[in-house]
């Protein structure tokens, strides 16, 4: 873990995170349009150009013209039609360049001029392994829709989902460090390990808001809380598989796990409070599970609206804020934990 703070490199990594945040949500609108199988080839140079004129336009359709997707769900399109999911799944590239940029110009720089130092560059390395874990995982995802169905598989959209997030989380987390410093080590408290448990939660439901996203199950009911007008779904678990692949057995346990969240932060809460730690901690918690209740609202209200596009991207939006919230928390918790150990550790009362 680094220990030297500098500003502008703070800055650059709250850049380089929320843009990655943007990345994602890019993404989701990607996926939402079912633009994500139109470009069937990854040019990582190359592709950095779209088409010009109409003949390389024909060509491109063309290849995309022998996808299952065309010929199973969009063989009516029209040329026209195409240049505009091309173009979304084309931005969407073009942001993933723009990132790895973002990321590879400013660090070398900061290397070089020490802000960073080499000793501490670990943590720095790490964000460009995952960058690039992240585009291959993207390249892999997209190939899997393009051979014998017309859709990715949701394993590999998951995967993809988590290394962005992870890249995210590693940001932010590094530069709270920068902002606020870095934690030492310590041992857990009990809010710290509350927190942590349900930042796991948290990563449960988005795994499972990632395999409702691959297997579409957002679009199996459009009822609240019943589902095919029963409160629990008839032949909903024939075997531990079906919890992970079965559309309508996904989309049931993403409905209600929801709701472990809005009970696990208030523990959290509880706790901080219980040991006092200072208001801007306990108060944020209680922010927190405001924002939990939001994202169960807009999640049910992505389910009666048939999957609205805006209530969806919102849903996905909010998501993303939970989980940075989710950093921030349990940075600032660590940090009150290393400051409450250290007078501990010299022998006197914290």
């Amino acid at each position: 873990m680094p220990g030297t703070q500098n500003r502008a490199v703070m800055t650059w990594l709250f850049i380089f995170a929320f843009f990655v945040a943007f990345l994602v949500l890019w993404g989701g609108f990607t996926r939402l349009t079912r633009s994500g199988l139109s470009i069937v080839e990854w040019n990582p140079i190359n592709g950095a150009i779209p088409p010009y004129g109409e003949h390389a336009w024909q060509a491109e359709f063309s290849k995309y013209q022998q996808t299952p997707e065309f010929a199973l769900v969009n063989h009516d399109m029209t040329l026209e039609q195409y240049k505009l999911i091309f173009y979304i799944e084309w931005f969407h590239r073009l942001l993933a360049r723009s990132a790895g940029l973002l990321y590879a110009v400013p660090v070398f720089f900061f290397l070089f001029t020490r802000r960073i130092p080499w000793r501490e560059f670990g943590i720095y390395f790490a964000m460009g392994m995952l960058f690039i874990l992240q585009a291959f995982a993207g390249w892999y995802m997209v190939a899997s829709g393009l051979v014998d169905r017309p859709s990715v598989s949701h394993y590999l959209l998951t995967v993809h989902l988590f290394l962005a997030l992870s890249l995210f989380g590693l940001g932010l987390w590094t530069a709270f460090g920068h902002r606020y410093g870095f934690p030492a080590r310590a041992k857990f408290s009990l809010p710290s390990k509350l927190a942590v448990g349900a930042f796991i939660l948290l990563l449960i439901q988005i795994a499972y808001g990632g395999f409702t996203a691959g297997l579409k199950a957002g679009w199996v009911s459009n009822t609240w809380p019943l589902m095919f007008g029963r409160l629990v779904p008839a032949n909903l678990i024939s075997s531990p598989l079906d919890l992970l692949e079965v559309p309508h057995t996904v989309m049931f346990f993403h409905r209600w796990f929801a709701w472990t969240g809005l009970l696990a932060v208030p523990v959290v809460h509880w706790a901080a409070k219980k040991l006092r730690f200072p208001a801007e901690i306990t108060s944020g918690l209680a922010w927190l599970a405001g924002f939990v209740a939001v994202q169960i609202a807009l999640g049910i209200l992505t389910v009666i609206s048939q999957v609205n596009m805006l209530v969806a991207m919102l849903h996905q939006a909010n998501a993303l804020l939970l989980f940075a919230l989710g950093i921030y928390f349990i940075h600032r918790l660590r940090a009150r934990d290393a400051e409450t150990a250290a007078p501990v550790a010299a022998g006197t009362e914290p």
